[in-house]
């Protein structure tokens, strides 16, 4: 790993301690300190989810026409200004901008981040640089988490502050980490960073859905945001609480399964699947998944005693954990491998829109989870299903080498891989 990775690496893991500081009591603080009711803190969450559903349609040209480092900055200051003005205030108003200024601030680091990532990497390296990225980011907002469950106090405002100033420190923190980040001038990025004498960016969104394997990539993209990271915290806490009888602690020990099945899990995943076909580890995580949902919906029966269903319950997050682990170094290095030249920030922000728009329609799963808990459960097993059916259909749009990049190193080894080799020769145009 190079200086310039390792200092990427280590911002993006101060950062996520920071965030983890203020994302479990964002609702608390809103609506109980401020004093302001539960509509106020869901107006809250939606201002929040608005502002990255604003900045990001623009962020991938800017990124692509001047390079992620300036947007990882500037951005990483509009979120530090969000959270000390959010920490600061006592008024929905104020509050909303506040959240919007931080949701913006937050989205655009994700693809100006990972577009660095694809910069410093090379697609022998990425798929490992991304999994250690996810890795990072869960222990940061796992240990933040649990830091700043020490030094919050309902009783004290300012405990509140104090954590929404720390969070805003880790943004300039970031910021300056990233301003001291040389990025490599080598032969490996010809293809990932912006060329003085390619094809204007204009236009870049037509060709993006002129893209087959990209769309169909943002197709199950959202299908898996949608089933997994929007229901945490919305449907499938709905459906604990309601439905299975699970105490507030127990979610509590049900996320943090969740983030210690990924952290003990990440590299022995890696292991498995970097040298394993794309479509079908996200195919995998589909069936896993599915697994998961049912075992979620035997905690709901009330067949057995309030431990099993808490134990099936966290167990269901902690299968989610192991299929997130699966994930992080396949769907964002496939991005990366699927933008045409000059056009990884493009590609990279319309993937973070679709995860976005994901999560901001996961709290829809909320009515089904509360009110009608097996109808939830049985879509959701269809929904999982139909990723591992996505994934496959989406390998036949691959070339051998997107979908199995472990195929370069053999052709370029000068391995037995002749037909590899004639396919990647051949590999379709990307428009």
């Amino acid at each position: 790993m190079g200086a310039a990775m390792r200092r990427i690496q280590a911002g993006n893991a101060l950062t996520a301690f920071g965030i983890g500081f203020t994302v479990p009591f964002l609702y608390i603080y809103v609506a109980q300190v401020r004093d302001l009711g539960s509509m106020a803190a869901t107006s809250a969450f939606v201002a929040f989810a608005l502002g990255a559903l604003v900045a990001l349609p623009f962020t991938g040209r800017v990124i692509d026409r001047r390079g992620p480092v300036p947007v990882v900055m500037g951005a990483a200051v509009l979120a530090s200004v969000g959270a000390l003005a959010l920490g600061l205030s006592t008024g929905v108003v104020p509050i909303l901008l506040s959240a919007l200024a931080l949701g913006a601030g937050q989205a655009v680091m994700q693809p100006a981040l990972a577009t660095m990532i694809v910069w410093c990497s090379t697609p022998a390296t990425r798929t490992r640089s991304f999994a250690l990225q996810f890795f990072l980011q869960n222990l940061g907002l796992g240990i933040g988490g649990l830091v700043g469950g020490q030094i919050v106090d309902e009783s004290r405002p300012g405990s509140f502050t104090l954590l929404f100033g720390i969070e805003a420190v880790m943004f300039l923190v970031l910021a300056a980490v990233i301003a001291t980040v040389r990025m490599p001038q080598v032969a490996g990025l010809q293809n990932a960073m912006p060329q003085k004498d390619a094809a204007p960016v204009g236009g870049g969104w037509k060709r993006l859905l002129r893209h087959k394997a990209m769309v169909q990539l943002c197709v199950l993209g959202f299908v898996l945001f949608f089933a997994c990271y929007g229901q945490f915290e919305s449907g499938l806490a709905a459906f604990g609480t309601e439905a299975a009888g699970i105490s507030p602690s127990t979610l509590g020990f049900a996320l943090a399964a969740n983030t210690g099945a990924i952290v003990i899990a990440q590299f022995v995943v890696l292991r498995l699947v970097e040298k394993r076909r794309r479509s079908r580890v996200i195919a995998l995580v589909g069936l896993i998944w599915t697994v998961a949902w049912i075992i979620a919906g035997f905690s709901g029966l009330g067949h057995g005693s309030a431990m099993m269903a808490a134990a099936a319950f966290i167990t269901t997050y902690a299968l989610f954990g192991i299929g997130e682990a699966m994930l992080s170094p396949t769907l964002a290095p496939l991005v990366a491998d699927l933008a045409p030249e000059g056009s990884v920030g493009q590609y990279n922000s319309a993937f973070a829109l679709v995860k976005q728009m994901a999560l901001a329609l996961g709290p829809l799963g909320v009515p089904l989870g509360a009110g009608i808990p097996m109808l939830y459960i049985g879509l959701f097993v269809v929904v999982s299903l139909g990723i591992a059916g996505l994934a496959l259909r989406l390998g036949k749009q691959l070339s051998p080498v997107q979908d199995n990049p472990s195929l370069s190193r053999v052709v370029a080894q000068g391995g037995p891989a002749a037909s590899v080799a004639k396919a990647v020769a051949s590999e379709p145009a990307h428009v």
